[in-house]
């Protein structure tokens, strides 16, 4: 067991939030968790750069950078302080996890880190690891870059087995380079290795119980997330994203009232914290909840609300992503099929995201009838496909070609091909449950698979569809049209067992 000399140093600063379960009060201290990572810049700086890698564990990068900033200010021969900045560049588990417009200021700081060095051999290794992720090389793709970085993480754990932030910072260099296609969930567990005996000993640390949380974001290892699920909020709920990340579980388990109550408190933190990209994150999960419980009312609010949102960024992904799919969810899972047919693709949004809304509208159109111009829409779906490979990203461009499938099969249904339409749906549900769901999203809009049991349903094949929505409720428990559909199918079975 890993075992620590030094105090660890409790953050508590002035801040406006509280707690996910307190009521909000000005007045209340700011809890970022217990952080200690000893440097060797001047001691005045010591207890601000603890708060900062505080921030950096609850992914508050904004602040982050802010504070790391100061120190360089403060101390300008600290060369990590430039090493926090540039941390701040660097979004493991997200999508981009290098941001191409904040990568070049990432090197900068790098470069001035590498140039200032450190006085201890710890520092100077944690300025080498992080040197390796931006270094100066045209030809390195992020993927390259990434694994060359948990490479250097995994020496300076090896070399400092005694110091927590550095098995800690190991764990999330595990965790950026995660295969949605591996569904053995290797790194995950690797990481987890490392993050679960550290939580039993550490566990008021934001940043294990953040990782553990991320590493057990999968139906295999959800249940093995829920401790930290539970604690996270009440360690760090200063910080948006604390409150936030233990819907992850509660999403993957089917617990919604624990998932509204956890987006409820990240969605009013955020907005505090004028952190839109975070507020609307915590806004499309509480949508998915919301549609669970049968609750339509709150997710038109929440429509509304994004509707009187000035000019939000539609390039940035996390925003955009947010923005498109949550109309798009309410549409879709109410069987608003005209609706979903009148989505207008947003502008200036990555393909990935212009995707969604063209399947909306290809679904609409393909379930009430207009098959020609649904396959006009699946068309420009295989389109996007295309340009998100030849861009490299082959996770969005197969989740793009499975939401083509989807359109296709329906409208083969539509125009009187049942089989073609089956094919085509299960080709969809296998290559989607191949793959895991990335962390911008609570899950697919609408599960390959729950649409396969639908399908089977209209074509009256009762037995079969029971199969897919068991298998589909097995991937997202508690999903309502999910239950609704297993009820219909034992339903339309019963009745024809009795003619």
């Amino acid at each position: 067991m890993l075992r620590l000399k030094r105090v660890a140093v409790s953050l508590f600063f002035i801040a406006s939030l509280s707690s996910a379960q307190e009521a909000h009060d000005h007045g209340a201290p700011e809890k970022l968790g217990k952080v200690s990572f000893p440097i060797s810049c001047a001691p005045a700086v010591q207890e601000q750069f603890n708060r900062g890698v505080a921030l950096l564990h609850s992914f508050a990068f904004t602040s982050a950078e802010q504070t790391f900033q100061s120190i360089a200010k403060a101390d300008p021969q600290c060369g990590m302080a430039h090493w926090g900045v540039a941390m701040t560049y660097f979004h493991p588990v997200w999508s981009p996890s290098l941001p191409p417009q904040t990568f070049p200021a990432g090197q900068k700081e790098m470069l001035e880190a590498t140039r200032l060095g450190a006085n201890s051999d710890r520092e100077r290794e944690f300025i080498h690891a992080l040197g390796v992720l931006y270094q100066q090389s045209a030809a390195l793709t992020p993927a390259m870059r990434t694994i060359a970085y948990e490479q250097a993480m995994a020496k300076v754990a090896k070399d400092n087995t005694n110091d927590l932030e550095s098995q800690v910072f190991y764990a999330l260099a595990i965790l950026a380079n995660v295969s949605p296609s591996d569904k053995t969930h290797a790194k995950q567990k690797q990481a987890i290795n490392i993050l679960e005996p550290l939580y039993a000993e550490y566990p008021n640390h934001p940043g294990i119980a953040h990782y553990l949380i991320h590493a057990c974001d999968s139906q295999e290892l959800a249940q093995r997330g829920l401790p930290a699920a539970r604690a996270y909020a009440q360690i760090a709920p200063s910080a948006p994203h604390a409150l936030h990340m233990p819907s992850h579980i509660f999403t993957r388990l089917g617990l919604w009232d624990d998932s509204i109550a956890s987006n409820l408190a990240s969605r009013q933190a955020a907005r505090q914290h004028g952190d839109i990209r975070e507020e609307l994150h915590a806004m499309d999960y509480l949508v998915y909840a919301y549609l669970q419980t049968e609750r339509d009312a709150e997710v038109s609010q929440i429509i509304q609300d994004i509707k009187s949102m000035p000019n939000p960024d539609m390039s940035n992904f996390g925003i955009a992503y947010a923005v498109t799919a949550i109309p798009i969810r309410y549409a879709v899972e109410r069987e608003q099929w005209n609706d979903a047919a009148n989505i207008v693709p947003p502008s200036a949004a990555p393909p990935s995201v212009v995707a969604i809304a063209v399947w909306s509208r290809g679904l609409g159109l393909a379930r009430t009838g207009h098959t020609k111009e649904a396959r006009e829409e699946a068309d420009q779906l295989r389109q996007i496909e295309t340009q998100l490979h030849a861009s490299g990203d082959d996770y969005w461009s197969t989740q793009t070609g499975v939401l083509a499938g989807e359109v296709l099969a329906w409208s083969a249904q539509a125009s009187g091909d049942p089989h073609q339409a089956v094919v085509l749906l299960r080709t969809a549900a296998d290559q989607e449950d191949a793959i895991e769901k990335q962390p911008v999203t609570p899950g697919p809009i609408l599960p390959a698979r729950e649409q396969l049991g639908d399908l089977l349903l209209e074509q009256k094949q009762p037995v079969l569809a029971l199969k897919e929505f068991q298998a589909a409720l097995v991937q997202a428990p508690g999903r309502r049209g999910t239950l609704q559909g297993i009820a219909q199918a034992s339903q339309q079975n019963n009745h024809a067992e009795r003619r």
